[in-house]
């Protein structure tokens, strides 16, 4: 008799490979309680709530806050705009080199970020470009719109052009077309692609570090926290923080794009 459930092994693997992999990220989420300020001890000596309000008096985690949070939306829109732009000229036309566009496209994000960072840098100094701000958004976009471009190709990919053609041969306009056949087909695709985007860019350090100058973000301010420590548990706080702020995004996205393998329109 064949039976759906998992084998007991089978069982005991998978929860042994998501203790390995979750196991260090609750040690953070303890280790953001406990009394002790100089060392990492284990069990906690104590649990208080004390650093909580720490942090949330110390203004050098709020700049941090800040700069992330600033960088991640601006190179959110930037990557949705031309992201979404390329992933339209790659699906829905043909021209000599498409492929070999697609490719430089999503190449930043296939090669190390240490690469990314070298590169952003030298570019940079050769330009004689101050570092600022701006300097850290470029970086971070270079990236970002991969995320973006590979969701919305997909999506373009998958929606039928006759869509399209059916509202041109019907007297709209192309802004008209785009607004109401084209936009409410690729709008998840989209808004999951943002999500992604932005939760990448908001715990981004390598090519931050080549970018950034004097500046830090939330991520490389915990990296200097790491080497020069004030307040241990400070350090845990601030990363219960970033990770609440990258895993929200990132489950919004799955579920925006959980169910989606239809559009209208497709396969007609």
């Amino acid at each position: 008799m064949h039976s759906d459930r998992a084998p007991l092994g089978l069982k005991i693997a998978a929860a042994a490979g998501l203790l390995f992999m979750h196991l260090p990220i609750l040690l953070i989420f303890v280790y953001a309680f406990t009394t002790e300020d100089k060392s990492y001890q284990w069990p906690p000596p104590g649990l208080t709530l004390k650093w909580f309000g720490v942090t949330w008096e110390r203004p050098d985690v709020w700049e941090a806050l800040s700069l992330s949070l600033r960088v991640a939306a601006i190179s959110t829109v930037i990557a949705l705009i031309l992201g979404t732009l390329c992933a339209a000229a790659v699906a829905r036309t043909r021209f000599f080199g498409r492929e070999a566009i697609s490719l430089l496209v999503i190449l930043p994000i296939a090669l190390p970020g240490i690469i990314t960072g070298i590169s952003l840098r030298s570019a940079f100094n050769l330009g004689d470009i101050p570092f600022s701000f701006w300097t850290i958004v470029l970086g971070h976009a270079t990236f970002c719109v991969v995320v973006v471009y590979n969701n919305a190709v997909a999506r373009f990919r998958r929606t039928s052009g006759s869509l399209v053609e059916a509202s041109m041969d019907l007297g709209a306009n192309a802004f008209q077309t785009f607004r109401f056949v084209i936009l409410p087909n690729i709008s998840t695709a989209l808004l999951a692609g943002g999500m992604l985007a932005f939760a990448l860019s908001f715990d981004e350090v390598i090519v931050t570090t080549f970018t950034a100058g004097q500046q830090q973000t939330l991520p490389i301010w915990m990296l200097e926290e790491l080497v020069r420590p004030r307040q241990r548990p400070v350090t845990n706080v601030v990363a219960m923080v970033v990770v609440i702020v990258t895993f929200l995004p990132i489950l919004g996205a799955y579920y925006l794009t959980r169910g989606t393998e239809t559009v209208a329109g497709q396969g007609k």
